[in-house]
């Protein structure tokens, strides 16, 4: 019998195999449990950026401002810890220690945590928010 624990995040749609108890939960249910972390651990300037007309490599972005290194540090971590909680197992995220950019690999959704000035620097909005369908795609 599998024992389900009351968290404090989001209600989640779980979708459970009875056999290998394989969890799934949906891409906007995880998304607004990240976001819900995020604002938890007060980052700011929370972005959802949808990728899945884009780019292969993952469904959207979450890019989040920090106010410092060590806060963008402690919030990977928060981020981690709590998605394991939920059976969402990230891989270490990237960045450390310099943690001016950390990436946490959440799987469908890639998080991205910047402190200010290097989330101006590298402005992935602009980026990411380009259509590749137009003919009349304007570079810098």
């Amino acid at each position: 019998m599998l024992k389900i624990k009351r968290l404090k995040f989001l209600p989640l749609i779980l979708e459970i195999k009875e056999k290998s108890l394989e969890v799934n939960i949906s891409k906007s249910s995880l998304a607004d449990n990240i976001l819900s972390i995020l604002d938890d651990a007060k980052a700011e300037n929370l972005k959802i950026i949808d990728l899945s007309d884009k780019s292969s490599i993952a469904d959207s972005f979450i890019i989040a401002t920090c106010r410092s290194t060590r806060h963008a540090d402690a919030t990977a971590d928060d981020i981690t810890k709590k998605l394991k909680k939920l059976g969402i197992k990230c891989p270490n995220p990237e960045g450390r220690p310099q943690c001016d950019w950390i990436i946490v690999d959440a799987g469908s959704i890639i998080v991205h945590l910047f402190r200010k000035e290097i989330r101006e620097i590298y402005n992935l909005e602009k980026l990411w928010e380009v259509s590749f369908d137009s003919t009349e795609i304007k570079l810098a």
